[in-house]
C-alpha cells in the first residue's frame, strides 16, 4: 500500500474506531464484536508502523502507551481548580440550601446532583476537538501533566465529535472489579497491595511509563465544562452535562435534575440505597445549582464555589476487637499478617478477618492484639483495618512482634531489597508446597478440575505429595482413604491429572509457580522457545531478547530453574510422561509448517485467531504480525486488512481458511 493510500485508511480507521469507542464506553452499546474492534485496531497499529509519520495526536493507538517521560511537568490551570464544601447530614444539607435561597432572594432553586466519584481530579484540554494534555489537580492552581497516562484511558475521547477548543474537569477512577484483579496479581508477585481503588488509580496516573497505566484499565466521568469557544455559551449546568456526552465525553447516568429540597432528599436517598451495587466506589453526592447565570452571582469563596456542595455519605465501617494477629504464606513465600476479628457484620456480609498488608503498615498504624479498631471494606469488597483506638485501650494489648521464622516451616525470614514483605526462602516450607499445588492445579495452570485449596492440603498432611510432580503418580487406592473422597472422585481427579499431560508448554510453564511469570508471559516464552529444555538452558542474554520480558522476570526464571529443587520436580514429571513441549502431546504434531512463516488478516470462520496461531505454531510454522518478502502464506478470513494487498504486491501466496483446512488434514 502507498503511503497516500495508507493515509487515507488511516484516517477512516480512526474514525471508526472512534465511532465504536465512544459507542462502547460513553453510550454503553456496542455496535460491534470485541473481535471485530481488536481486528481495526491492529490494522491502525500495522498501518502506523509502515509510516510512523502519518501517527497524529488523536489516533486511538495512543491508547496503548508511549515512551516513558523522565519527569512530570507543571501545568498552571486557566480556572483554579478549588474544593468544595463538605456537609454529612441532610440538616445541613438543608441550610446550605438556605443559604442558596437566602442569598438569591428565590424559594425554590435547581440542583443537579451528580454521584461524588472517590478518585482523582483532572482537568482536560482540548484544542479544535483534539486531546492535548491533561494535569492531576495539585494545589488547585498548578498541577502535574499526565497526559501521557490519560491518554491510555478508553472512556477519554482523544477527538471530539466536534472540533471545538474547551477545557473540562472530570474524575478518574478505577473500577472495583479491575482494583480486586490488580491487588491479586500483585500478590501473587510478592508486591505491596493497594489500599483502595483511590490510591490505585491516583498510583497508576503517576507513573512516568505510561504502559503501566494502558494495563490498569481506569476510567473517567467528566462533571464540569469550564471554558469553551466556537459555540454559543451554554446557560444550564444540566445543559452542559448533555453538551459534554454528544461531544464524546463519558458522563455519569445517575445524574439527575432536582427542582426542589424534597427531590434533593429523595435523590440521596435512592442513590445511598443502591451505592453498593455500582461498579466503582462512590462516597457521596455533589449539588451543583443549575443556572450558570445564578451560580456566578453566589461566587466563590478563596477555597471553594459558594454555588456547590458535597454531601458525604457515612461510610460503612464498623467497630470490633482484633483477637489476634496472624500471617500466611503464600506460595512465594511472601509473609501477609492478617487480623483475627470478633466477627462483625459489614457492607453485607459477616466479617472475621481483615488484611493488614505488610508489617510496615501495622506499625504505621500502631494495630496491636486487643484493640478496638474500625474496619471497613476496601472497594466494598476486602475487609481491611482502618484505624485502631488508643482511647479505649486497657494496657493489656499486644504490639505486634514481627515473625523471625516462618509459621510454617520454621525457617529464618527475610525480607529482600526493595521488598515490603517478608518472605520464607525455603521450597520444601509446607503453606509454599500447598500453595504451589494449588495454583499448579488452576485454570490458567494445568486446569486439573477438583484439585483445589481442601483437596491438596490434604494430599500433603497425609504424606501423599511433596511437590507438584508427586501429583502423576497418585493410586485410586492412595485416594479413596481420604477424607469426603470416594470412588467417583478420585477416578475423575486420576482422569484430570491424565487428561493435563496434553497440556501446552505454556500451560505447563504458568502452573510451575516461577515468580512474576504470569499467563501472558508463559504463552509469550513457551511460544518463543518451544520446549521447556530450551527455557531452563536459555541465558539471561536470550531471555532478556523477548519482547516485555525485564531483568527481574529473566533473574526470575534463571534463578527458579537452577534450584536443585526444580530439578527433582522436573524429572518427576517428563517421567511421569508430562508435555515439554509446546505443541499438544498425544496428537504429536507432524510438524507440517516447519520453516514456514504466516500472517493472518481478516476474520476466520472456523478459528480465533489464537486458536490458528497455536495451529501453526503446533506444526513447526512461525506468525508474525508484518507481511515481508520472507512470508510464505497469508491465511485470509472475511474482511481482510492491508496486509492482502500488501502480500499482492510482493507476490506471497494466499490460502483460504479452507486451503489452511486441507494442509493441516493432509
Amino acid at each position: 500500500m502507498d503511503k497516500s493510500t495508507a493515509a487515507e485508511r488511516i484516517k477512516e480507521l480512526r474514525e471508526e474506531i472512534n465511532l465504536h469507542n465512544y459507542y462502547y464506553h460513553v453510550l454503553d452499546s456496542p455496535r460491534i464484536s470485541d473481535r471485530e474492534f481488536d481486528l481495526l485496531m491492529k490494522e491502525l497499529l500495522d498501518l502506523e508502523g509502515l509510516y510512523p509519520d502519518l501517527v497524529a495526536l488523536d489516533s486511538p493507538s495512543r491508547r496503548i502507551g508511549g515512551e516513558p517521560v523522565s519527569a512530570f511537568a507543571e501545568v498552571r490551570h486557566r480556572v483554579p481548580m478549588l474544593s468544595l464544601e463538605n456537609v454529612f447530614s441532610l440538616e445541613e444539607l438543608g441550610d446550605f440550601y438556605r443559604r442558596f435561597q437566602r442569598n438569591l432572594g428565590l424559594e425554590k432553586i435547581e440542583l443537579v446532583g451528580e454521584p461524588k466519584i472517590d478518585g482523582l481530579a483532572v482537568s482536560l484540554y482540548y484544542e479544535e476537538g483534539v486531546f492535548m494534555r491533561g494535569a492531576t489537580r495539585g494545589d488547585g492552581y498548578t498541577g502535574e501533566d499526565i497526559t501521557h497516562n490519560l491518554a491510555t484511558i478508553w472512556s477519554l475521547p482523544l477527538k471530539l465529535r466536534q472540533p471545538l477548543t474547551l477545557e473540562v474537569r472530570g474524575e478518574v477512577f478505577m473500577p472495583k472489579n479491575e482494583f480486586l484483579r490488580l491487588n491479586n496479581r500483585r500478590e501473587a508477585e510478592g508486591l505491596s497491595l493497594f489500599a483502595n481503588p483511590r490510591n490505585a488509580a491516583a498510583g497508576s496516573l503517576r507513573q512516568l511509563d505510561p504502559k503501566i497505566a494502558a494495563k490498569r484499565s481506569l476510567d473517567l466521568f467528566v462533571f464540569s465544562l469550564v471554558y469553551t469557544s466556537g459555540e454559543e455559551a451554554l446557560s444550564t449546568q444540566w445543559e452542559a452535562l448533555k453538551s459534554l456526552k454528544e461531544l464524546g465525553f463519558k458522563v455519569n447516568e445517575h445524574i439527575s435534575l432536582l427542582r426542589e429540597f424534597q427531590e434533593v432528599e429523595d435523590f440521596i436517598r435512592d442513590i445511598d440505597a443502591k451505592r453498593q451495587e455500582f461498579p466503582y466506589e462512590m462516597d457521596g453526592i455533589v449539588f451543583k445549582v443549575n443556572e450558570i447565570a445564578l451560580q456566578e452571582k453566589l461566587g466563590y469563596t478563596s477555597r471553594a464555589p459558594r454555588w456547590a456542595v458535597a454531601f458525604k455519605f457515612s461510610s460503612e465501617e464498623a467497630v470490633t476487637t482484633i483477637k489476634d494477629i496472624q500471617v500466611n504464606v503464600g506460595r512465594t513465600g511472601a509473609i501477609t499478617p492478617v487480623a483475627f476479628l470478633e466477627p462483625v457484620f459489614l457492607a453485607g456480609s459477616l466479617v472475621k478477618r481483615a488484611s493488614l498488608h505488610n508489617e510496615d503498615i501495622i506499625r504505621e498504624k500502631d494495630v496491636r492484639i486487643g484493640d478496638r479498631a474500625v474496619v471497613h471494606k476496601a472497594g466494598d469488597v476486602i475487609p481491611e483495618v482502618v484505624r485502631v483506638l488508643p482511647e479505649k485501650r486497657s494496657g493489656e494489648e499486644i504490639p505486634y512482634a514481627s515473625p523471625g521464622s516462618c509459621p510454617s516451616c520454621g525457617k529464618e525470614v527475610t525480607r529482600l531489597p526493595e521488598e515490603v514483605a517478608l518472605r520464607c526462602l525455603n521450597p520444601a516450607c509446607p503453606a509454599q508446597v500447598i500453595e504451589r499445588i494449588i495454583h499448579f492445579a488452576s485454570r490458567g495452570g494445568m486446569d486439573i478440575a477438583g484439585l483445589g485449596e481442601s483437596l491438596a492440603q490434604q494430599l500433603y498432611e497425609n504424606g501423599l505429595v511433596e511437590d507438584i510432580g508427586d501429583l502423576y503418580y497418585l493410586t485410586k487406592d492412595e485416594l479413596v482413604k481420604l477424607e469426603r473422597m470416594a470412588d467417583k472422585s478420585a477416578q475423575n481427579l486420576l482422569d484430570g491429572l491424565e487428561e493435563s499431560k496434553k497440556n501446552p508448554l505454556n500451560k505447563l510453564l504458568y502452573g510451575l509457580g516461577i515468580r512474576f511469570v504470569g499467563e501472558k508471559a508463559a504463552r509469550m516464552i513457551a511460544s518463543h522457545f518451544k520446549n521447556l529444555y530450551r527455557i531452563a538452558d536459555a541465558s539471561m542474554e536470550e531471555l532478556l531478547s523477548l519482547e516485555e520480558i525485564g531483568p527481574k522476570i529473566a533473574s526470575s526464571i534463571k534463578e527458579f530453574f537452577e534450584q536443585e529443587e526444580t530439578q527433582k520436580i522436573l524429572k518427576k514429571l517428563e517421567k511421569a510422561g508430562v508435555n515439554f513441549y509446546e505443541e499438544p502431546r498425544g496428537e504429536r504434531s507432524k510438524m507440517l509448517f516447519k520453516g514456514r512463516t504466516f500472517v493472518l488478516t481478516g476474520t476466520l470462520s472456523n478459528y480465533t485467531r489464537q486458536e490458528a496461531r497455536e495451529l501453526i505454531e503446533s506444526e513447526g510454522g512461525e506468525v508474525t504480525s508484518s507481511v515481508s518478502r520472507n512470508t510464505d502464506y497469508v491465511l485470509t478470513g472475511e474482511n481482510p486488512g492491508s496486509k492482502l494487498q500488501r502480500a499482492q504486491e510482493l507476490g506471497v501466496e494466499l490460502i483460504s481458511e479452507e486451503e489452511f483446512m486441507d494442509m493441516l488434514n493432509r
